[in-house]
């Protein structure tokens, strides 16, 4: 039976070429900075983003906590949203590996807006309360379905931190998906932020890595902690070769999977049992259910028809589109979509 794995678009496998490329990649020890494809994908992200250096590490949670462990002390504050990634899923992060508190905010779709940071910055000169020490982002917002964030705003947010010396932090797990989309230059969009974690192993298809960039001295300071942290990796240029190869081919085809996301979209919006799909904006799909307590047999229906997908809270199912899903696959999905009752 055909199975079309659209829980994640974190399930991809590298293709041909790319393995080709991680094959032939010339190697050498990451820790001592000998590693010629390291080098290469680091220099090549900085340049990208237009930002002075950048680091590679094993997995976006890892270049996340380490920018957050790199701007904060222990007992300061990080204002996010209460469905942000570095809050939500990463294993109380926050909490373990930096000892600071967390100001969880209630944003539109993951994301928040000026408006309601500035009133949650706290009063340095109040003993009882922690210094507010970082603001973090998250473009696309993971739990809002994909959202984009508005440039404007983040412009707007980035302007307050600067006036006020917060550093602001941005979790880009899914980054390329909003910028072949809102049409703003990439090193425009970066020179908002302080730090930026790009995963390479979402959409963009690579099997492993992600890449923190920043301002020299944050970098230098970045490569210590992800040392404390376990991620030093040897001969890393096997895996960094495939975020290369996805960088330099496969940024401008997440179009193709916003525009499958959109037809399932539309699939969905026809069914009885479904009561709303969060609008979609880029490769993330969610399904709000009339009937929450149908969530469980709707996903086992979907399973048996060879179609992964994955539960998303009480009465949502998401569906994740990717490199890996076909126009063929998307035909038949949608067939199953309309054949659940």
């Amino acid at each position: 039976m055909r199975i079309i794995d659209l829980r994640s678009d974190t399930v991809t496998r590298p293709g041909k070429e790319m393995l080709e490329a991680m094959f032939s990649a010339p190697v050498g020890d990451d820790v001592f900075q000998e590693d010629p494809t390291v080098n290469e994908l680091e220099q090549y992200v900085a340049e990208l983003f237009g930002m002075e250096a950048a680091i590679y590490a094993s997995s976006g949670t890892q270049t996340n906590q380490i920018a957050i462990n790199v701007h904060v002390q222990p007992g300061d504050e990080v204002i996010t949203h209460v469905d942000s990634h570095v809050y939500k899923y990463e294993g109380g992060g926050i909490a373990k590996n930096s000892g600071a508190s967390v100001r969880l905010l209630d944003g539109n779709r993951g994301r928040l807006r000026l408006d309601d940071i500035q009133k949650w910055i706290n009063n340095p000169e109040d003993v009882h309360l922690p210094l507010t020490r970082l603001v973090s982002l998250e473009d696309t917002a993971n739990r809002g379905g994909g959202a984009i964030y508005d440039f404007e705003e983040i412009k707007k947010i980035s302007s307050f931190c600067r006036e006020h010396s917060l550093p602001l932090h941005l979790d880009g797990a899914r980054l390329m998906n909003a910028m072949v989309e809102n049409g703003v230059d990439l090193k425009v969009y970066a020179s908002q932020f302080d730090s930026i974690s790009l995963c390479l192993s979402k959409g963009l298809g690579a099997p492993v890595g992600s890449v923190l960039i920043g301002k020299k001295d944050f970098i230098k300071k970045a490569r210590r902690v992800r040392k404390v942290f376990g991620g030093g990796m040897r001969q890393a240029g096997i895996i960094a070769a495939g975020g290369l190869y996805a960088l330099k081919n496969n940024v401008e085809r997440l179009k193709v999977d916003h525009e499958h996301a959109k037809a399932l979209e539309g699939a969905l919006n026809e069914c009885a049992w479904v009561k709303e799909v969060i609008p979609v904006e880029t490769n993330i799909v969610v399904a709000v259910l009339k009937d929450e307590e149908n969530r469980d047999r709707i996903i086992a229906k979907f399973t048996e028809k060879g179609i992964k997908t994955i539960a998303f809270g009480p009465g949502m199912i998401r569906m994740v589109t990717h490199l890996d899903v076909s126009v063929e696959d998307i035909d038949y999905t949608i067939a199953v979509i309309r054949s659940v009752s």
